[in-house]
């Protein structure tokens, strides 16, 4: 069935896109200020406030990912749960319209799904009534 394989794929692709993004932010935040990354003896206190920062910052970012990928998944199982739903209601009316039907309507059916054959109807169509004054000769 489709949402067997499609959910792991689709959370595999945020994931690995998550992954990639936070990496490269990553890399690109400390390429950019390096120097204030080093600890020095002088500034011990002002590097651990500017690593404290890059990870929240870092922290942030990944939440911000991981919340996309989520409502992106929440949309995927709401439409897949729409899809089930109509499934249901029609299998529904078909078990309905399979216990309404006489044993030679069923027989006459699998007939013609055997034979590929459109289904004949075996009522003549409805003749229209006239009310009022009746059959004028």
């Amino acid at each position: 069935m489709k949402s067997q394989w499609c959910r792991p794929v689709v959370m595999d692709l945020g994931v690995h896109q998550l992954r990639h993004f936070s990496i490269s932010f990553l890399s690109s935040l400390l390429e950019t200020e390096n120097t204030s990354v080093r600890l020095d003896n002088s500034s011990s206190g002002a590097s651990v406030v500017a690593i404290d920062n890059k990870i929240e910052q870092a922290m942030d970012l990944v939440k911000s990912h991981l919340m996309y990928v989520v409502r992106e998944e929440v949309e995927t199982l709401k439409e897949q749960i729409k899809e089930l739903i109509e499934k249901n209601s029609l299998e529904q009316e078909n078990n309905l319209l399979k216990t309404l039907a006489s044993p030679e309507q069923l027989a006459q059916f699998q007939a013609q799904l055997q034979t590929g054959s459109r289904p004949v109807t075996t009522q003549p169509p409805a003749q229209p009534v006239f009310q009022g004054s009746g059959p004028t000769a």
